[in-house]
């Protein structure tokens, strides 16, 4: 037991225990000086086992609070890094703004040079072409008798 206040506490809860116990077992007879020490033994053991149980009971307690100020601390540094964040992006949006609307009124200003043609203007030929024949495609073949020409393609194919 480390500090005082858990020793004092180990100590009542011991006696408390041992005087419980004796109590109940006067109730149901006389109890002999050897029943009293090891009572009062188990008692003390007792005492030790949950003086432990509540000492982790209280850190369990103490554990989440701390945690809990992590977690403040994480997500303060957290909205602290975000707004730099936003804040840095905000400059550059308007830089960009700024060069956009400058750049527009840059192009706006100058004013726009008269398009030249350097092409000749076209002449027209006076010389006649020669007349084509109406009809430039071949007549299409006639074929009377087909039934020898699809046997005759099928045995040069294998």
């Amino acid at each position: 037991m480390a500090n005082k206040t858990a020793k004092t506490k180990h100590k009542s809860l011991a006696s408390d225990i041992a005087s419980t116990i004796e109590t109940k077992l006067s109730e149901a007879g006389e109890a002999t000086k050897k029943m009293k020490k090891s009572i009062e033994k188990s008692a003390d053991k007792l005492a030790k086992k949950l003086a432990k149980l509540m000492q982790k009971a209280e850190k369990k307690v103490a554990k989440p609070v701390k945690s809990s100020e992590k977690k403040l601390k994480k997500e303060a540094s957290k909205a602290k890094k975000n707004a730099q964040k936003a804040e840095k992006n905000a400059k550059r949006t308007a830089k960009k703004a700024v060069a956009l609307v400058s750049e527009a009124v840059d192009t706006a200003t100058k004013s726009p040079a008269p398009k030249t043609t350097s092409r000749p203007a076209r002449t027209q030929s006076t010389a006649a072409k020669p007349a084509a024949p109406k009809n430039t495609r071949p007549a299409p073949v006639k074929a009377t008798n087909n039934a020898a020409e699809p046997a005759a393609a099928t045995e040069e194919n294998s």
